[in-house]
């Protein structure tokens, strides 16, 4: 009888496992080449490279006039304007990943509670606008137009523009303007620009123009009100005079420079400005307050013996205050009265007669 043998050998167990060890490695090579895509396509993604976006600053110093190299284009501090010269301003152009940019600009030392308009305008043929001005009076607000709030220090504004950043940064043709917030904003007038530069050009800082201003005061001999019972009475020789000068600072603030003539030697002089006042609201009916304005004046000066121009070394006695006030509210706005008290006889607010000298604070 023929038997069949069903039971594998050891020649079929050995096919069937290469066969199976071959089915295997196959699958194990299919799945492994399959992350090994995936893995590959992953990676390509998240490592690619990141486009780096570009920024520019440029720098802006405060308008003297040297856009133009014409110190009479610079702000005009004795406008109706009243701003310190220390105002800078920084323009930063960023690329945004669409390519187009943002302006951000940026105020140093604003003055709190004063809007700053801050603008872009187009530069134009100047036969072709209305005031001969080289650039279009109204400002560009695609690119800047806007105010910025100051708050007396820094402040800034950004404008997300859809213009790209190329073109802002190498092919725009325009002007970039501060305008003075403590006057009426005119589009014509380049002294009353706090800022004025080429658009995405920096613009180096000048000297500054600040402005003295000196007046000069005589003995009392009542001149004032025009009457001589209270012109001074006392033992101090009739020759003293003297000089305020003020002296603009670049941050808006007054150095006042007290200068006295002929000032007795080793002699102290109190030296002071009065704020006028109605003369029903003070005490004993003077038209000034009786307490000094320490804010503006209020100095002591010795007396050395001798007058300024003298031939001495050492000149008139002098004694110099700071005061945060502008010049131009000290000699436009201010109300008050300069005094000088005789260092000889007991300080009186009320007797004008003891005073040396008696006028009106910068004027």
């Amino acid at each position: 009888m023929l038997r069949i043998n069903n039971k594998p050998n050891r020649y079929t167990m050995l096919s069937l496992s290469k066969i199976s060890t071959s089915s295997g490695l196959s699958l194990f090579i299919t799945l492994l080449l399959t992350a090994f895509v995936f893995q590959a396509c992953s990676d390509s993604s998240s490592t690619a490279p990141d486009v780096e976006l570009r920024d520019a600053e440029f720098m802006y110093g405060f308008n003297e006039g040297q856009l133009l190299g014409d110190p009479s284009t610079g702000y005009n501090g004795d406008g109706d304007g009243d701003h310190p010269r220390n105002l800078m301003a920084t323009i930063l152009i960023e690329e945004r990943a669409d390519g187009m940019a943002n302006v951000t600009v940026t105020l140093e030392n604003t003055l709190e509670g004063f809007t700053y308009p801050v603008h872009a305008h187009d530069a134009a043929d100047p036969s072709t606008t209305p005031n001969g001005t080289p650039y279009n009076e109204s400002p560009n607000s695609d690119i800047l137009a806007g105010g910025i709030e100051g708050n007396g220090g820094t402040a800034m504004l950004t404008n997300e523009t859809e213009i790209s950043y190329d073109e802002l940064v190498s092919s725009y043709e325009g002007f970039f303007v501060v305008h003075d917030p403590t006057q009426p904003v005119s589009t014509t007038d380049l002294t009353t620009y706090l800022v004025l530069g080429f658009f995405a050009q920096s613009l180096d800082t000048a000297e500054p123009n600040l402005r003295s201003v000196t007046f000069e005061y005589s003995f009392n001999e009542g001149q004032l009100l025009g009457d001589p019972s209270t012109a001074y009475d006392g033992e101090h020789p009739r020759d003293l005079s003297a000089t305020l000068t003020l002296n603009e600072q670049i941050d808006g603030s007054t150095e006042l420079v007290v200068m006295l003539n002929n000032a007795l030697d080793g002699e102290t002089y109190a030296v002071h400005t009065h704020d006028a006042a109605d003369p029903s609201t003070t005490p004993n009916g003077t038209p000034y307050n009786e307490t000094p304005n320490g804010d503006i004046l209020n100095v002591m000066v010795g007396g050395n013996g001798h007058s300024h121009g003298s031939t001495s070394s050492h000149g008139g006695a002098m004694a110099s205050q700071t005061s945060s006030f502008s010049l131009n509210f000290l000699t436009r706005d201010y109300e008050g009265f300069f005094v000088i008290h005789d260092p000889l006889q007991d300080i009186s607010t009320t007797d004008l007669t003891t005073y040396l000298v008696l006028d009106l604070t910068a004027r």
